[in-house]
């Protein structure tokens, strides 16, 4: 197989997810493969392990599920087993994706706390704290990680130990940030962890994945409120017959995750990959500065993944044309998606580069037509 021959990309993709990937990952899925096939599974169980070995140092106790379709899906199979019946989360948001998780067990009949820092505004733990001492009832705690409505990046290292001070079951949403920022579940005791193959490990939509304690896991047993996104019965297959998934499985999706993980392990691992993020983010934020732009979050509560800057307040400037400018330079953004702020966002993660976010400074600074 020639990939030289395979067609660019017009454009590089500055969103979260899906985005820019490698020639090679795009070629993997040329392949047809049967969900049966000792050879498949084979190739499951390596992006299994290879997941919990990205997550802990010592695996024995870890255990990692794959589930179909895109990563809300995955939150919503952790959110509808993990809860018994008799069971109340309390969901920490600042923004549309932990709003989404409080969504999801609302929907689900769960006994749910929202308790709402505000879209632009960090978690309050002195108030969960407070509410976990308040509220006996509470059994588990969820937070997003990386909140991609703005770029922050929620303190999980320091809500965790909250959390596990009152005994409580910790899920994290790492969507966006699980492969590019370094997460030590064993450290922080998160009990389970979902991302998307979509996101930081650099491969394509079709599947989300999460990461768990066996000891959670097996305590989940029969309290899924839905069929196929049973995350009991989806780990127990996927355990039991050594890769298979219940029902069809994105074959083609999870062969190219199975190399873009490869790719990841070539470049040196999370580290290195997150400093290639952070170092893309640099070199937007200081070009975004000089041109003019303020960015939307503080430095310091700023993740490496997505980042939100404000619209300009001249009057020709209009989001659209902005985009399909950028688009024709072969760059694309993303509107944004902050509710009373009118703001625009950009993506750092994805097979881009330092030199290639330089690219896309220069190309913005080409089209500001109001200034």
């Amino acid at each position: 197989m020639d990939l030289n021959n395979l067609p660019d990309n017009p454009y590089f993709l500055l969103t979260p997810g899906p985005l820019s990937t490698t020639k090679s990952v795009k070629a993997a899925m040329l392949r047809d493969w049967c969900t049966w096939d000792d050879d498949y599974k084979s190739i499951v169980q390596e992006v299994r392990s290879g997941l919990v070995e990205l997550a802990v140092k010592d695996t024995e106790n870890y255990t990692a599920v794959l589930m179909q379709g895109s990563g809300t899906f995955s939150v919503e199979s952790v959110v509808g087993t993990m809860m018994p019946k008799n069971g109340k989360l309390l969901v920490l948001t600042n923004g549309v994706y932990g709003n989404r998780i409080g969504q999801i067990a609302e929907v689900l009949n769960i006994d749910t706390i929202i308790q709402d820092s505000g879209e632009i505004y960090p978690v309050d733990i002195e108030k969960l704290e407070a509410t976990l001492e308040q509220d006996k009832a509470i059994t588990h705690v969820a937070v997003v990680h990386c909140e991609t409505t703005t770029g922050r990046l929620n303190p999980i290292e320091k809500i965790a130990p909250v959390v596990k001070k009152y005994g409580k079951t910790f899920f994290v949403d790492a969507m966006s940030s699980f492969g590019g920022v370094s997460i030590d579940m064993e450290k922080l005791d998160i009990d389970f962890l979902v991302s998307s193959a979509n996101k930081c490990i650099e491969g394509v939509p079709g599947f989300g994945f999460i990461i768990a304690k066996k000891s959670a896991m097996q305590g989940i047993k029969g309290q899924a409120r839905s069929l196929s996104l049973d995350l009991f019965g989806q780990w127990k297959t996927m355990d039991d017959d050594k890769g298979k998934w219940r029902f069809t499985s994105p074959t083609h999706v999870t062969r190219a995750f199975h190399q873009a993980m490869k790719e990841l392990e070539a470049e040196g691992g999370i580290e290195k990959r997150a400093a290639r993020y952070r170092e893309n983010h640099r070199i937007l934020v200081d070009g975004m500065r000089k041109i003019g732009f303020k960015t939307l979050l503080p430095d310091e509560d700023q993740a490496p993944i997505i980042t939100s800057f404000y619209s300009p307040t001249e009057e020709k400037y209009n989001f659209n044309e902005f985009y399909d400018k950028l688009k024709l330079k072969g760059f694309v953004i993303y509107p944004g998606k902050v509710t009373n702020v009118d703001s625009f966002r950009i993506g750092n993660i994805g097979h881009i580069f330092p030199e290639d976010m330089a690219g896309l400074v220069k190309a913005i600074e080409e089209v500001v037509f109001w200034k």
